[in-house]
């Protein structure tokens, strides 16, 4: 079954520096029928303003998981790393016993825009981990996180996340029947088996023996496997 999330339906916060789009419960936007999908705690589409970003902040216990898609961020962390990631590429962060960092856009002139997402890990403390990778040059459905050595970057999860890419053409792939699924689509449009989504829109897939995915043009987003 898919069961579609409209983006008309996600939380929305203007801060002048930031605008975001929240897929569930965050800071001041909730909904207790929205917080989250098995260990998927958060997934924000937003577009910071050049010049601005995040300032140093803490967090702990959390699986921090960042997606360019325009622009660039410049990082900069408690544990000495200072990186900077431009479009297609992905950073993950495992926060462990406590990390402090900073994100920001360095452009003068040029907005970035990026999703920010937050896997529960499966337990507490661990020593605070970073690592980032360039898949921009990637085409079609490709494993980019997971927790085992077949990703290039690694959660301390039982969960996996695929980068979309497409253009004018159709792919099917084979989910396995003992997990459920999210695919958050971020620009262009996707036809999922039968059901129409456009940029921003979500949708859960559970207990489907293949899909096919499909677009008339491009499509860009990522795939969640998670464990029920």
């Amino acid at each position: 079954m898919i069961t579609p999330y409209p983006s008309a339906q996600r939380g929305y916060a203007d801060h002048g520096w930031l605008q975001s789009y929240h897929r569930f419960s965050f800071a001041d936007y909730y909904d207790p029928e929205q917080m989250g999908i098995s260990v998927l705690r958060v997934i924000n589409d937003d577009r910071v303003m050049p010049g601005a970003g995040f300032g140093a902040h803490p967090h702990r216990d959390m699986e921090i998981v960042s997606y360019v898609l325009e622009g660039a961020i410049e990082h900069r962390d408690s544990m000495g790393n200072t990186s900077r990631l431009n479009a297609g590429e992905v950073q993950v962060m495992s926060a462990g016993s406590g990390i402090v960092h900073s994100e920001y856009n360095p452009s003068t002139d040029t907005p970035l825009h990026f999703l920010q997402i937050w896997i529960q890990p499966d337990r507490a403390g661990y020593p605070p981990r970073y690592q980032q990778g360039d898949f921009s040059h990637l085409e079609g459905l490709n494993l980019v996180v997971g927790n085992d050595t077949d990703a290039p970057l690694s959660l301390r999860q039982d969960a996996r996340i695929w980068q979309l890419r497409i253009n004018d053409l159709s792919l099917d792939w084979v989910p396995k029947p003992d997990r459920q699924y999210y695919l958050h689509l971020a620009r262009g449009e996707l036809d999922l088996n039968g059901q129409s989504l456009s940029a921003g829109d979500g949708a859960t897939i559970g207990n489907e023996p293949s899909l096919r995915l499909q677009t008339p043009t491009s499509a860009e987003g990522l795939l969640f496997e998670l464990p029920r």
